[in-house]
């Protein structure tokens, strides 16, 4: 089977078929639930067309003041631990932490996860920095056709990018790169994705659709439709058996989680969690992995898993507990409808 004529013949149940016996094979029927930690809303470089911090860059004037608390983001790591949840990555913008700073947070999430962390911080050339507290490293591709990726994100050389997971990979880290389908790429660039897969020697690929982002220059594009996202996820699974593939879809789209698990993804991401947990978004998400014949990792509406575990340190305690709030108040909302 030609994986990318398949896709543009709209063969996607050949592809679906083919992937989902596969994943199962090799990866089983669990699905983990995957939240992306970001550390700041701010982005030195900011030029990546697709990015909401592209839009608010000329709008911040003091960098620092977007940067999130560490309290918050230590509160936010016990509260996925408690519900069962990994962490994808740590996530900041350019310029937002410096590295010891972001060695620090790592650290302590570490301790209170007792799994390292993986990040995505941008091009570094810092890793030494970086010890036990640290899975792996990810680099930010988006889109790998490199004569459309220079246009869309001028600043993100797709050469220093994988100059630094080689590097990762000669220090023990695994390594892995995300896609954003819906950029303007055909399915025969992801031939440009599979070699790079190939010649990095990728553990892990994080692949998302569009979120049209105002004041951006995808304002007004359409998402990917769900079965070419689909048929790109399991064409991707056939070519790499072996490799952990991370899916995000957002609020909009639920309905795509259960083509994109048959497609072979492993993980679910992109969902904001402390406004989701206990909704009917939540349980939406747990009813796709059901009818998928997946048992999920991780929990969107078990209120006791949310209330129940340890407080990090006394700092982390307001945060962990603003938090919770959140997410009872979800639920006094749905009671009343």
């Amino acid at each position: 089977m030609n994986l990318i004529e398949s896709i543009e013949n709209h063969r996607t149940l050949d592809l679906l078929q083919e992937a989902n016996e596969i994943t199962l094979k090799r990866h089983g029927s669990s699905i983990t639930l995957e939240r992306a930690v970001f550390l700041s809303w701010w982005c030195d470089k900011g030029d990546c067309t697709f990015c909401y911090m592209s839009s608010q860059k000329s709008r911040i004037k003091e960098p620092e003041k977007a940067r999130r608390h560490v309290n918050s983001i230590l509160a936010e790591a016990e509260l996925t631990r408690r519900l069962g949840w990994n962490i994808e990555f740590l996530s900041g913008g350019y310029g937002s932490f410096t590295t010891p700073e972001i060695q620090n947070i790592a650290e302590n999430i570490y301790d209170i996860t007792g799994k390292p962390v993986w990040l995505n911080i941008g091009i570094t050339s810092e890793l030494e920095a970086y010890g036990k507290e640290i899975a792996g490293v990810t680099g930010a591709v988006e889109v790998a056709n490199p004569e459309l990726h220079n246009k869309i994100c001028p600043s993100k050389s797709l050469d220093d990018i994988g100059h630094m997971l080689e590097l990762a990979g000669d220090m023990g880290f695994k390594k892995a790169v995300t896609i954003i389908l819906g950029l303007g790429e055909t399915p025969g660039d992801l031939e440009y994705l599979w070699e790079m897969i190939e010649d990095l020697g990728i553990n892990r690929v994080i692949f998302y659709s569009l979120n049209p982002h105002k004041d951006t220059a995808y304002e007004n594009s359409p998402q990917p439709a769900s079965l070419y996202y689909a048929g790109v996820v399991a064409a991707t699974r056939i070519r790499f058996p072996e490799l952990e593939i991370i899916t995000g879809t957002w609020t909009d789209n639920l309905a795509n989680i259960g083509s994109l698990i048959l497609a072979g993804a492993n993980g679910l991401t992109k969902f904001p969690l402390f406004k989701m947990f206990g909704t009917g978004y939540g349980r939406r998400v747990e009813e796709e992995v059901r009818w998928a014949g997946r048992s999920l990792e991780g929990t969107f509406t078990d209120f006791d898993m949310l209330t129940t575990g340890t407080i990090p340190h006394p700092k982390v305690e307001p945060f962990i507990k603003r938090y919770i709030d959140m997410c009872l108040n979800n639920k006094s909302e749905q009671n009343k409808d």
